[in-house]
């Protein structure tokens, strides 16, 4: 089993890449949408991230074998933006395509959080603060068997509120758990307010620095940054866990709706809807 790989970041690459994201936002506007649900702007924060991850080569997986015992693990810990990870997934063959427009109806195996009943899903998330705590028992489970797989972890910034994610930090630091990648989308906000109004999480660098981790801080939404941070968590040489601090906006791509709290759990209508979908470059959407 080996990744879909490409060996550098170049411009044709990083187009297509940048191309596959803004697709998966018009899919997550369609989707939400549609099903009247979903958090849209916590989505869009995450999706170069997602697509990086996926689509760059650094991460180990096959579509027709999806539990694969090497494949690397992905841990959708800020389970409120499954929307981001459903057309990705479905994109590179987990599931077909038409299943996205179920997204929270009746029968469908896409919910509102992401469960393992769903092909590429590996683990049921929805409470915050648990993804990081399955993420080390993994980490740990390959370090004694020596399994050549990887984990990665998404978390919100607003999850480090949870004091689980710092005692998992302690633990994957002291276990030296090398195979171990947490990465924060760090928006800046959590579902009600703007972090640093009313329990700020910075210095995040330090912080986990201090608990064991190397640290990467980089610019969540440029797809070279995030393949570069990639790579080094496939390829480099490490005794420790990384943490990948990408600094993102939430709601990005959609003006109004970027770094405004009120559209964690909005659904835009009529007028907005529209300007939205404008601004995706979905001019001939209904």
């Amino acid at each position: 089993m080996t990744c879909q790989r490409v060996p550098m970041a170049h411009a044709r690459f990083v187009e297509s890449l940048e191309a596959k994201a803004l697709w998966v936002r018009q899919c997550i506007l369609e989707m939400a949408c549609r099903a009247s649900c979903g958090h849209i702007a916590s989505s869009f924060s995450c999706v170069e991230i997602l697509v990086s991850l996926y689509f760059g080569g650094f991460f180990r997986f096959d579509p027709l074998t999806p539990e694969a015992p090497n494949r690397d693990r992905f841990i959708l810990s800020k389970a409120q933006a499954a929307l981001a990870l459903y057309p990705v997934l479905a994109d590179l063959g987990f599931f077909p395509a038409h299943e996205l427009d179920t997204f929270c109806l009746n029968g469908s195996r896409l919910g509102g959080h992401a469960e393992n009943s769903t092909p590429g899903v590996d683990v049921f998330s929805g409470s915050l603060g648990h993804g990081l705590s399955l993420g080390c028992g993994i980490a740990l489970g390959g370090k004694l068997d020596g399994a050549p797989y990887r984990v990665f972890v998404l978390l919100g910034d607003g999850e480090c509120h949870e004091g689980s994610v710092w005692e998992s930090a302690m633990f994957a630091g002291h276990h030296g758990l090398s195979g171990l990648t947490a990465i924060i989308d760090s928006n800046e906000f959590s579902a009600s307010d703007r972090l640093q109004d009313f329990l700020a999480v910075e210095p995040l660098h330090d912080k986990w620095q201090a608990f064991g981790w190397d640290v990467l801080d980089v610019d969540g939404h440029s797809i070279p940054a995030l393949l570069a941070a990639f790579r080094h968590a496939r390829e480099g040489k490490r005794e420790r866990p990384l943490v990948i601090v990408a600094r993102t906006v939430k709601g990005k791509g959609v003006r109004f709706m970027e770094n405004r709290s009120e559209w964690h759990y909005r659904i835009p209508l009529g007028n907005e809807l529209t300007i939205a979908r404008r601004e995706l470059g979905m001019e001939d959407a209904p």
